[in-house]
């Protein structure tokens, strides 16, 4: 196992049913894992070796190194 240093983020769901949907690295981007999290559930995740990207449906706030977002407003 090789020693990376990696991202973690928060997402913490507005609204039951919130989807946190990861995916992959490589040539292709596909989908390989997703969760639902309802109304003040918090999910604590990290980019791996195999993660490069989140994607998030539903009302959500997600917090980075880089600051928070808020996901799903219709603002």
């Amino acid at each position: 196992m090789t020693n990376h240093q990696t991202d973690y983020f928060v997402i913490k769901a507005k609204e039951n049913g919130v989807q946190v949907i990861g995916l992959t690295r490589g040539q292709d981007t596909r989908f390989h894992h997703a969760e639902k999290l309802d109304r003040g559930e918090v999910m604590i995740a990290e980019f791996t070796e195999h993660t490069s990207a989140v994607k998030i449906r539903g009302k959500a706030t997600i917090w980075t190194k880089f600051g928070s977002i808020e996901a799903g407003d219709n603002n």
